[in-house]
């Protein structure tokens, strides 16, 4: 009991200094605690996928092609030592609104979804993780998942493990107007997980639009955030740079090949700026070196400054008014 309650003091008194979240603090502290000397970064090699991208789920063959580049994608980032390899939004398929229209292709209406080869689906992501075990390898991929119908399917990110389990799925929560509409069933909460490390979280799709989704994972102490989309990717990439600049932490950017400088995808570092991207509208990886900001005196100040450090020196007197006018 003593030695948890000095733990818990220990704690509290991080919190009290650095502003930080008592999980956050509680996990500097342990890791102060079990070595001699400052506390040392966690280290995590990510690689970034980018990858053509399917639209036909009725294709089997073309599913069994994404099937086929992924895990070709996956042996590569094994290769170039990767932990984890993380792939764009729909990287087994993307359905195409009008493919799967009900009404179309020239009208967008409801999806019929059971246009899709789900059998075949389901065989490609059981080579997935089949491989991600042999390779020891964590692998993040957007993928639509099936619910009992008549539910629509979660457009999602699969968090597939080092041993080849789907330990966490992550399902888009600010859906399009024609996601919504007509696609798919919104998801309901923020997902981390950790690896060697460090706490990661995951975005998907249109959500960069969204500050306050990025806003949730900083309060969540995470160390990098997954972000896979199929673009808009210049406005997109611009937005990931930014949001990982005013968390201070890591965004992987992964969209699909295509002919757009500015979308490339990549590893971009706390403080927003570009650490690898892939080549400029080909398949290709992109790998950089994570590591947790343990010295980081930027987002505990942030907290700070918003949990009313300034109050005290504003001024409410009537004739702040007045004194703005004067020269």
């Amino acid at each position: 009991m003593t030695a948890n309650g000095n733990l818990k003091r220990r704690v509290r008194a991080r919190v009290a200094k650095t502003g930080e979240s008592y999980t956050s603090a509680l996990r500097h502290v342990r890791s102060a605690g079990a070595q001699a000397g400052p506390p040392v970064a966690a280290r995590l090699r990510l690689a970034v996928a980018q990858t053509a991208v399917s639209h036909d789920p009725r294709d089997s063959a073309g599913l069994r092609r994404g099937g086929q580049e992924v895990r070709a994608a996956m042996r590569q980032a094994h290769a170039g030592g990767a932990r984890l390899v993380h792939f764009p939004e729909g990287a087994m398929v993307f359905p195409h609104k009008r493919i799967m229209s009900a009404d179309g292709p020239d009208t967008v209406g409801p999806a019929d979804w059971s246009r899709c080869r789900w059998d075949v689906l389901r065989q490609e992501l059981g080579s997935v993780a089949r491989l991600a075990r042999e390779l020891r390898l964590w692998t993040v991929l957007g993928c639509v998942h099936r619910l009992t119908p008549p539910h629509r399917p979660h457009n999602s990110l699969y968090v597939i493990s080092d041993r080849g389990r789907v330990v966490t799925r992550y399902d888009e929560r600010m859906l399009s107007m024609t996601k919504v509409s007509f696609m798919y069933t919104p998801g309901t909460s923020p997902v981390t997980f950790d690896v060697d490390g460090l706490r990661l979280g995951c975005a998907l799709g249109m959500e960069c639009h969204f500050p306050e989704v990025f806003a949730e994972y900083e309060r969540l102490d995470v160390d990098a955030v997954l972000f896979s989309t199929t673009g808009p990717g210049s406005v997109f990439a611009l937005q990931a740079q930014a949001h990982a600049a005013t968390s201070s932490y890591w965004v992987s950017y992964s969209a699909p090949a295509q002919d757009d400088v500015a979308a490339a995808s990549g590893v971009i570092d706390p403080h927003g700026d570009w650490q690898a991207r892939c080549a400029d509208g080909t398949a290709s990886l992109a790998i950089a070196d994570l590591q947790s900001e343990v010295d980081n005196l930027a987002r505990p100040w942030r907290r700070t400054a918003r949990a009313g450090v300034y109050d005290p020196h504003r001024v409410h007197d009537d004739r702040r008014s007045q004194d703005r006018c004067r020269f």
